[in-house]
């Protein structure tokens, strides 16, 4: 990603080939979202996209460390009139429109947990590593309008290890239909204790073994953050996305020992060919 070079580079790319490329007819999205891959082109039937992206992130929830991140980046879909299902690397699901301002999904996911390695510095020595594990996400989100310029965003994130809620709002720019140009929104996070706990809880044991105070956490406010999508055409079956994400802890979260950072962020760009 090259940090802030990768992302001007992205930018300015996308704005040289404006003029030619996107003369093209747009072809509808199932929800004009950048937030949303949709590969279909409007059309029913199978659609794929492959790519790379590369993020510049925290190592771990809480930490003060950063790195760099190779990751595949696509799916494949299917879409059958107002409804697309879909694979993408550890995610299988479903989403649908309906009434043209609701926006339903239901996901299974992966979680791949926390490691101790993933701290370069030890900050997480001696707490062992946590369970990797399926999650279950039943999303919903209701546009103001059918032209889904401003939204408003649910979801219950469920999984053995404890729970989250996320409640957002957002807004589209640009005025495209085919899920391109750009997106903000603005997400609070809810945990119930278990969650609070597996992400940022010490137990007797582990301060036993690491030297850090045992906590334990109530549920209630985990975050608040900012999320940004960007995504932009640069040929007709070449997408290019960037990606910004800041979550700002709160309460308990950010007086957990394991919390060396009160926030996590994380920088992504890449690119997608759409077959």
């Amino acid at each position: 990603m090259k940090k802030s070079i990768g992302l001007l580079s992205a930018l300015a790319l996308s704005t040289l080939c404006s003029q030619t490329v996107f003369a093209q007819d747009e072809k509808a999205a199932l929800v004009p979202l950048p937030s949303l891959d949709d590969f279909t082109r409007g059309d029913d039937g199978w659609a794929v996209g492959l790519g790379l992206g590369v993020e510049y992130e925290s190592a771990y929830e809480g930490s003060d460390e950063f790195g760099f991140e190779i990751d595949p980046a696509g799916a494949v879909q299917w879409r059958t009139g107002d409804n697309i299902f879909y694979f993408a690397g550890e995610a299988l699901g479903w989403r649908g429109l309906r009434d043209d301002v609701w926006l339903f999904e239901a996901t299974v996911g992966f979680d791949e947990g926390r490691e101790e390695a993933d701290s370069d510095d030890g900050r997480l020595n001696g707490l062992g590593d946590s369970d990797e594990g399926a999650e279950f996400v039943l999303q919903a989100r209701r546009a103001f309008n059918a032209d889904w310029r401003y939204w408003l965003d649910g979801r219950i994130i469920a999984s053995e290890d404890g729970n989250l809620g996320l409640f957002g709002v957002g807004r589209r720019f640009g005025e495209q239909n085919d899920g391109t140009g750009s997106e903000l929104a603005v997400v609070a996070v809810f945990h119930d204790s278990d969650r609070a706990n597996k992400d940022f809880g010490i137990t007797a044991a582990q301060s036993t073994a690491s030297g850090l105070p045992a906590t334990n956490l109530d549920s209630g406010i985990r975050s608040v953050g900012v999320h940004y999508n960007y995504r932009q055409y640069v040929a007709e079956n070449w997408l290019i996305f960037v990606e910004g994400l800041y979550e700002h802890y709160l309460g308990d979260v950010a007086d957990s020992p394991i919390t060396r950072n009160n926030y996590e962020a994380e920088l992504g760009v890449g690119f997608i060919y759409i077959f």
